[in-house]
C-alpha cells in the first residue's frame, strides 16, 4: 500500500511528538480521516462537538502544557468555525496549528460546494503563516514551519490541504532545484540585552524608593528571579490577569490582579509608585498603570514588537524574562527602606480580609464571592483551572488565591465566551494524572459548554485521573453585560437580551453519566465543592448565585458609581437587590471585625 500525503502528514507530526489533534470530520479531510485510520489513531483524534470547540480545546492544551496545540477541520464551515478559538489563541500568544480542508484543486475558483477562499479568510488569524500546500513533495516544509513560527512566535499558523492533494501518493523534495527540503528539531537561542542596557535599567530601579512590578504569562519561567529582585528593591509586585498563576498569593507582597478586575492593593500599587518593572506583560489597560509623570519605567519582553506600547518606557529590554533579570540583578542594590514594602504588605493583607467579609455578606440566595472563596482552600496543589468570561472571570480574578503548583486561565485579550469548558478538556488530554477545573457562568454554560459535556462523558473513563469539576454560576442573567450596563452606561438591564432560560445543568450532567451536585442556599456551598473534588467521575457542581450582587471594582470611580445609580432611577427590574448588595459589599471595607465570621 502506498503511502498518501495524509499518510505522511501523520507521520510527520509524530515526528514532531504532537500527541493530541482536536477536531471535527467533514468530507474535506476524509484522505486524513483515512490515514487516522490505517495509523492507528496515532497521534490521538479528539472529537469535539463543534470545530470552536476544538480550537478552543487546542488553545487549552497548548496553555496548560506549554507545546504547541493543534486542531483540524473540514473545508468551508468547519474552517469558518474554528476562527474564533483560533483568534484566542492569537491574542494571548498561544501557539497553534490549524490544519483545514479545501475542496479539489481541479475545482478551485469554479465556485465549488463549501469553496471559500480561505487565505483570506484566515490572512488576519494566521498572518506570521498560512499556506495551501499544492504538490506532495511541498508538504514537509511547510508543515515544520508552521509548527516551527506557531512555537518560536508564540501564534497561529494554518495550513490549508486540498481534498484531493490529501490522498495523492507522497514523494519528498528530491535534490533538485526549486524543491525546498525541511528538518525537524525545535532549537533556538535565548535573547539577553547588553550590558549597557542592563546598566540603565539598574539606574532607573536603584533611584525609585517605591519600586512597583507587574508580571504577566511571559515571567512563567522566571520566579525565582522576581522574587530576588522584590525581594531586593522592596517591591509590591501585582500580576496581570494571564499572569495571575506567576506568583503565588501567599506571598505576602504579591497584591494579586491589576486592571477592571483586579484588587484595591494592585490600584494603590500603581498609583503610589514611583517607579515601575513590566516583565513578561501586555497589558493594555493604561489608566490602571501609574500616571504618565509619575513613575520612570524598565519593560522587559521577549518580542520586540510589543516593547514600549503601554507606557512611556525609558529603558526596553528585549529578551527572555529569566535570563534577563539574572543580568540585571547583580546591578540592583538593596533597598534598606523597607517602609513602601511594609506599606504595600499591610495593604494586601486588609484585602484578603475584605474579601473574606465580602464572601461571607449574605445574598439571595448564594453570594458567588463564597463560591470562589470556600473553592480556593479546597483547590489541590496541582489543579488546572480555566475561567470563563464574564462575572466568574471577576471572583476568579479576586477570590481565587493561587498556590502551590496550581495553573489558571482564561481567555485574556479576545475576552471570549465558551472557552472555560473545552479549555478544561484540552488540558486534561495534556495533564491526564491532573485535576481540572472550569468556572464557568450559565450564559456560557448555555452557549457551548452543556455540548461539550457531552465530549467530556466520551473520553472520561478513559482516563486514569477522572477528577473534573464544572461549576456552574446559575443566575439566568448575562451578569457582567448587565452590570457593564449599569456601571459604564448607566442603563438598567434589558431583560430580552440579559434574562436566560431556566435549565437543570446537574440534571443533565446525571443523565449522560457524569455526576451532578446542586447548592441552592449558603450552608451548600461547602458540601457541593466537598462532594464534587470527591466525585469518582467528572462532576457539574451548580450554585444558584446572587445577580445582585455587584462586580464592583475596588477602585470604582464615583461615575461608575453615579451611572449605576442612575440605572436604578431608570427603573432597574433588579435595582431593590442592586443597592442592597451594593451598599453591603461595599462596606465590608470599612467595618472591623475577625477573619473566621461564619456566612450571615
Amino acid at each position: 500500500m502506498s503511502t498518501t500525503v495524509a499518510d505522511q502528514l501523520l507521520q510527520r507530526l509524530r515526528e514532531w511528538d504532537v500527541d493530541h489533534v482536536f477536531g471535527y470530520a467533514g468530507d474535506g479531510i476524509n484522505g486524513l480521516l483515512s490515514a487516522w485510520e490505517k495509523a492507528g489513531n496515532q497521534p490521538r483524534f479528539v472529537q469535539a462537538r463543534h470545530e470552536e470547540m476544538a480550537a478552543f480545546e487546542a488553545v487549552g492544551y497548548a496553555k496548560f502544557t506549554g507545546r504547541v496545540g493543534v486542531c483540524t477541520a473540514t473545508s468551508g464551515p468547519g474552517a469558518i468555525h474554528l476562527l474564533n478559538g483560533l483568534y484566542d489563541a492569537k491574542l494571548d500568544h498561544v501557539p497553534v496549528v490549524a490544519l483545514v480542508g479545501q475542496t479539489a484543486r481541479s475545482a478551485m475558483g469554479g465556485h465549488y460546494q463549501q469553496e471559500v477562499d480561505l487565505h483570506t479568510l484566515y490572512k488576519d488569524v494566521a498572518s506570521d503563516y498560512c499556506e495551501t500546500v499544492m504538490v506532495p513533495e511541498q508538504l514537509p516544509n511547510v508543515l515544520d514551519r508552521a509548527i516551527r513560527i506557531a512555537a518560536s512566535r508564540r501564534t497561529v499558523t494554518a495550513l490549508i490541504i486540498p481534498s484531493d492533494l490529501q490522498e495523492l501518493e507522497y514523494t519528498p523534495p528530491s535534490h533538485a532545484f526549486k524543491m525546498v527540503p525541511s528538518s525537524l528539531d525545535l532549537t533556538w537561542s535565548v535573547p539577553v540585552p547588553p550590558a549597557d542596557q542592563l546598566e540603565r535599567a539598574a539606574e532607573v530601579l536603584n533611584a525609585g524608593s517605591k519600586v512597583a512590578v507587574l508580571v504577566g504569562q511571559g515571567a512563567r519561567g522566571a520566579v525565582d528571579e522576581i522574587t530576588r529582585l522584590a525581594d531586593l528593591t522592596g517591591a509590591g509586585v501585582a500580576k496581570a490577569l494571564l499572569g495571575k498563576d506567576v506568583l503565588p498569593d501567599d506571598l505576602p507582597w504579591v497584591t494579586g490582579s491589576i486592571g477592571l478586575l483586579g484588587t484595591r492593593p494592585s490600584y494603590e500599587l500603581m498609583t503610589g509608585c514611583d517607579t515601575l518593572l513590566v516583565v513578561g506583560s501586555n497589558f493594555p489597560y493604561t489608566q490602571f498603570l501609574p500616571a504618565f509623570d509619575q513613575a520612570r519605567a524598565v519593560q522587559i519582553d521577549i518580542d520586540p514588537t510589543m516593547v514600549g506600547m503601554r507606557y512611556p518606557f525609558e529603558v526596553n529590554l528585549v529578551g527572555d524574562a529569566a535570563a534577563t533579570l539574572r543580568g540585571l540583578l547583580p546591578l540592583v542594590q538593596r533597598k534598606d527602606d523597607r517602609s513602601w514594602r511594609e506599606d504595600v504588605e499591610q495593604n494586601v493583607e486588609r484585602w484578603w480580609e475584605v474579601m473574606q467579609r465580602r464572601a461571607y455578606t449574605s445574598a439571595d440566595p448564594i453570594n458567588p464571592e463564597l463560591v470562589f472563596h470556600e473553592l480556593s482552600p479546597r483547590l489541590p496543589g496541582n489543579a488546572l483551572v480555566a475561567a470563563d468570561s464574564g462575572s466568574a472571570a471577576n471572583w476568579y480574578a479576586r477570590h481565587l488565591r493561587i498556590r502551590d503548583s496550581i495553573r489558571g486561565s482564561l481567555s485574556g485579550t479576545l475576552a471570549t465566551m465558551g472557552p472555560g469548558v473545552p479549555y478544561v478538556i484540552g488540558a486534561k488530554f495534556g495533564n491526564p494524572d491532573l485535576p481540572c477545573y472550569a468556572l464557568v457562568g450559565d450564559g456560557a454554560m448555555q452557549m457551548n459548554g452543556l455540548n461539550e459535556l457531552i465530549t467530556i462523558a466520551k473520553y472520561w473513563p478513559e482516563w486514569a485521573d477522572p477528577r473534573m469539576v464544572i461549576a456552574v454560576l446559575h443566575n439566568n442573567d448575562l451578569n457582567q453585560v448587565t452590570w457593564e450596563l449599569r456601571a459604564m452606561g448607566g442603563s438598567p438591564q434589558f431583560l430580552p437580551s440579559q434574562q436566560l432560560p431556566e435549565f437543570p445543568y446537574a440534571e443533565f450532567a446525571r443523565l449522560i453519566g457524569l455526576h451532578g451536585v446542586i447548592a441552592e442556599k449558603p450552608e451548600d456551598v461547602v458540601p457541593a465543592w466537598e462532594e464534587a473534588l470527591a466525585a469518582d467521575r467528572p462532576c457539574v457542581v451548580e450554585f444558584r448565585t446572587d445577580p445582585a450582587v455587584p462586580p464592583i471594582p475596588p477602585h470604582a470611580t464615583w461615575d461608575q458609581i453615579e451611572n449605576a445609580a442612575e440605572s436604578i432611577l431608570r427603573g432597574d427590574t433588579d435595582r431593590v437587590g442592586m443597592i442592597k448588595q451594593g451598599v453591603k459589599s461595599k462596606v465590608q471595607e470599612f467595618l472591623p471585625g475577625t477573619k473566621d465570621e461564619p456566612p450571615r
